[in-house]
């Protein structure tokens, strides 16, 4: 199991709203960083080469973007 995934979001985002929804029906723990919030966050995925959200970040695991269920999934 991943100690703790990273869910980079912002407002107004479906993609986003339906990752964490898949995630706490999983019963995943998960910290949501808003990058409209948080310009440090921004930076640090621009700095990966993400430019959409979400981008999901956990250890052991290739960090991607985009509403992925089959992804989430294979976080537990």
């Amino acid at each position: 199991m991943i100690d703790l995934i990273k869910v980079y979001t912002k407002n107004n985002c479906p993609q986003c709203d339906m990752t964490k929804t898949v995630l706490e029906g999983e019963g995943l723990e998960f910290q949501a960083i808003n990058i409209e919030e948080d310009n440090g966050a921004l930076e640090y995925i621009k700095s990966m080469g993400f430019q959409a959200t979400p981008v999901i970040v956990a250890e052991g695991v290739v960090p991607f973007s985009g509403f992925r269920p089959d992804k989430l999934l294979n976080l537990k």
